[in-house]
C-alpha cells in the first residue's frame, strides 16, 4: 500500500499490519487537533477491518513526536471527554488488537503516555522520554497517573511525573517501559516483525489475552479523573504562566502561587 499522507498523519499498510506515522517534521511531529481527529478516524478504521491485525505508530523524521503544538492546543483547548484528544486517549485504551510502537528522538508528553496503551515498545539508543504536565502547570493524562507508578514504582513515577525530568532508552528499557534497543535502521523492521508473528497468532486468542491483561474499566476511571483535573487547570493562572514562558522562551515563576 503506498503512504497516505492527511492532516499530517501517514499511514500505508504491510500485510496486515498498519502503519501509522506522525508526519510533520518541521514541527518535530507536535500533535495538532487535526492530526488528532484523523488518528481517531484511523483507529476506528482499523479496530473494523479484520484484515488489521496489528498497529504500528511510528514518525516520517528523527522525532517521535514534540507532543502537543501548543499554540494550537491553547487555540481549541479540550473541554471535556469528547474533546478528539480525550477521544485518541480513551481510543487507545480500549483497542482491541496488538499496539506497537517504533520510538526514534523525542517523545515528549503524549509521546511518553501513548506508549503505556502499546504492547510493545522499541527504541533507538538516541530516544527520551519526557512528562512535562507538571512543568506546564498540568498533570498527568491518559491513565499515566496510574500505570506508570504500577509499572516502574512510584519513586521512579515521581521523577518522570512530577519532576518532568527525561528518562533515556536505556532507562526506559532497564525499567520496562521499552521492550528492546535496536538501531535506527533496524526499527521499523523490528516492530513489522514483531506484527508479523502476532498475525500467525489466532487473532480471537490475542484479543482476549490483551483483554485479560489490562484492567481497562479502572484505566478508564482514571483518565475521567485526570480529564477532569486536566482541564480545570488549563484555566488556572500556573498554566496562563507556563504557556506564557514557553513563548517568551524564559523560566515560568510559580512562586507567586
Amino acid at each position: 500500500m503506498t503512504p497516505t499522507i492527511v492532516d499530517d498523519i501517514e499511514t500505508s499498510r504491510e500485510g496486515s499490519t498498519l502503519i501509522v506515522r506522525f508526519a510533520r517534521p518541521a514541527k518535530k511531529n507536535a500533535l495538532t487537533i487535526a492530526m488528532y481527529e484523523r488518528l481517531n478516524t484511523v483507529l476506528a478504521e482499523a479496530a473494523a477491518d479484520r484484515t488489521v491485525r496489528a498497529v504500528v505508530f511510528g514518525s516520517t523524521s528523527e522525532t517521535f513526536t514534540a507532543g502537543n503544538d501548543l499554540a494550537d492546543f491553547m487555540q481549541n483547548p479540550p473541554s471535556g471527554s469528547d474533546s478528539p484528544v480525550f477521544r485518541f486517549i480513551m481510543g487507545l485504551a480500549s483497542f482491541e488488537k496488538p499496539l506497537i510502537a517504533a520510538v526514534d528522538g523525542k517523545a515528549i508528553g503524549l509521546g511518553l503516555t501513548m506508549l503505556l496503551h502499546c504492547d510493545f515498545v522499541y527504541a533507538t539508543e538516541r530516544a527520551s522520554l519526557v512528562a512535562p504536565f507538571v512543568n506546564l502547570g498540568l498533570v498527568p493524562e491518559a491513565a499515566s497517573s496510574l500505570l506508570l507508578p504500577k509499572l516502574i514504582g512510584h519513586a521512579r513515577a515521581a521523577e518522570v511525573l512530577l519532576l518532568g525530568e527525561p528518562v533515556s532508552a536505556q532507562q526506559a528499557f532497564s525499567w520496562g517501559l521499552v521492550s528492546a534497543i535496536v538501531t535506527p535502521d533496524q526499527l521499523m523492521p523490528r516492530a513489522l516483525q514483531t506484527a508479523q508473528k502476532l498475525a500467525e497468532r489466532a487473532p480471537t486468542a490475542v484479543k482476549l489475552s490483551k483483554a485479560l491483561m489490562k484492567d481497562t474499566g479502572l484505566v478508564k476511571e482514571r483518565m475521567q479523573q485526570e480529564g477532569a483535573h486536566f482541564v480545570s487547570q488549563l484555566q488556572s493562572p500556573e498554566v496562563a504562566e507556563a504557556i506564557g514562558a514557553f513563548f517568551e522562551k524564559r523560566k515560568p515563576d510559580f512562586s507567586q502561587f
